[in-house]
């Protein structure tokens, strides 16, 4: 396995195809798991995909880490919604065992915490994505729909530069 591979990745890598597929040929609906510790949290983030995206399934939800792992094994949702600062396992930890049970969820990293090493970290435990608690309004959706489609979301890209925008060379 390469340094820039995350723990399960070739299995993860033929776990999505085949969901990716399924989801496809079946037409059906993404299922959901929304963790974090706090209800208004879960509630808000299961209001919003309600009405952005009612064809989506929220199938269960956890308050931390360990019964997010239970559920994921359970369920099997297509994509885990983490929040990383939790009582019990951190969200973080919670994501490096589900990638270790090989399923073909994807996880989505949810928190109030915006550092460069903690994106490192998110990446180190497997994670597909995350979103900051403060651009959700901006960012989820977009990162939900890019993670079930098979990529990845680390903040949205960067705008691109018009030719006036670029810095003048000498």
């Amino acid at each position: 396995m390469g340094m820039s591979e995350s723990p399960g990745a070739n299995m993860s890598a033929s776990a999505t195809q085949a969901r990716e597929k399924h989801l496809k040929t079946e037409g059906m609906a993404p299922r959901i798991l929304i963790v974090d510790d706090h209800e208004i949290v879960r509630e808000g983030i299961r209001t919003l995909l309600r009405r952005v995206r009612p064809e989506w399934e929220i199938c269960g939800e956890a308050k931390n880490g360990k019964e997010a792992v239970d559920a994921a094994a359970a369920l099997t949702p297509d994509l885990l919604i983490l929040d990383v600062t939790m009582p019990v396992m951190s969200g973080l930890e919670a994501a490096s065992r589900i990638a270790r049970l090989g399923l073909s969820s994807r996880v989505l990293i949810f928190t109030m915490h915006e550092t460069k090493s903690l994106i490192l970290e998110v990446r180190a435990a497997g994670a597909h994505g995350y979103v900051v608690k403060s651009q959700a309004a901006r960012d989820l959706i977009v990162a939900i729909d890019r993670i079930l489609a098979g990529g990845t979301f680390f903040g949205p890209d960067p705008e691109p530069q018009g030719p006036s925008q670029q810095p003048a060379r000498n």
